[in-house]
């Protein structure tokens, strides 16, 4: 069995989910707790499990999540990759300025 924490610090690369987040964020994020649509969320793409991102829980699908980024002009999303797995939820950016996200 495998330990892990249940929060996690994650840094945002790329315009995907401008203007809520920009390039450079510093965010904590907690795994393992319920996620709803509406979310900003840590997730992988069961097609591409190598790749981590911070994108938007729309709603679920197939035992994951259709998650999209903000940013209308960015498609690096389910719309390219499909069905994701949530690793947790953004609770909040903690650098280069505090505050919760709406």
């Amino acid at each position: 069995m495998r330990w892990q924490l249940p929060l996690l610090a994650v840094l945002v690369k790329g315009p995907s989910m401008v203007p809520v987040l920009r390039d450079g964020d510093a965010l904590i994020v907690r795994r393992g707790v319920r996620v709803r649509a509406g979310d900003v969320v840590v997730a992988r793409f069961r097609t591409r499990p190598d790749l981590l991102v911070v994108k938007r829980a729309v709603r679920p699908d197939g035992g994951g999540w259709w998650i999209q980024g903000d940013n209308p002009l960015i498609e690096d999303d389910s719309r390219a990759y499909g069905v994701a797995d949530v690793i947790g939820r953004v609770l909040f950016r903690y650098y280069p300025r505090i505050g919760r996200l709406g």
